[in-house]
């Protein structure tokens, strides 16, 4: 079974949605980027499900919390859950490059790759996709958009 709520952040409304498990994703409804995101008609919502997540959620945006203890269920490849493990690694307030994390997990020739399931991270801001940048310090690719890359990115320090 599945389970969603939504809520209204500083900056954008963001909907959950979780299992048993753990959060499988995590939808910011910024106006801009790629990616599309329906609730669908078989999850049954429930608040009292993600209090926790969202108090903490709340705090990020508040300057309050550098650190999510959230746990956490994406479906994904393996290289994909690999990925998505490094940048759990990024500290807060810090960022790397997609080369970065293709060394880190161990394939120091799969940035694009990298680059791939950063866009496919169902996670966002739990799993810090947007602590990732080019190789010369561009902000590029965020599939909610780079607005709000570099307002996550200006929220932890980061000009």
């Amino acid at each position: 079974m599945h389970y969603y709520t939504q809520f209204d952040s500083p900056l954008w409304r963001i909907i959950l949605v979780g299992d048993e498990v753990g959060l499988t994703h995590l939808h910011m409804m910024t106006g801009e980027g790629v990616r599309c995101f329906e609730i669908a008609t078989t999850w049954e919502r429930n608040d009292s499900h993600f209090a926790d997540i969202k108090k903490q959620i709340m705090a990020y945006f508040a300057g309050q919390r550098t650190h999510f203890d959230v746990e956490v269920n994406p479906q994904g490849t393996v290289f994909q859950k690999q990925v998505w493990h490094a940048l759990c690694a990024i500290p807060f307030g810090e960022t790397r490059s997609y080369g970065d994390i293709a060394a880190a997990i161990g394939n120091p020739k799969a940035s694009r790759a990298v680059g791939m399931a950063n866009a496919k991270n169902p996670i966002p801001l739990i799993v810090p996709c947007h602590r990732v940048i080019g190789s010369n310090g561009t902000l590029t690719g965020f599939a909610h958009g780079l607005t709000a890359k570099a307002q996550l990115l200006k929220i932890e320090g980061i000009r």
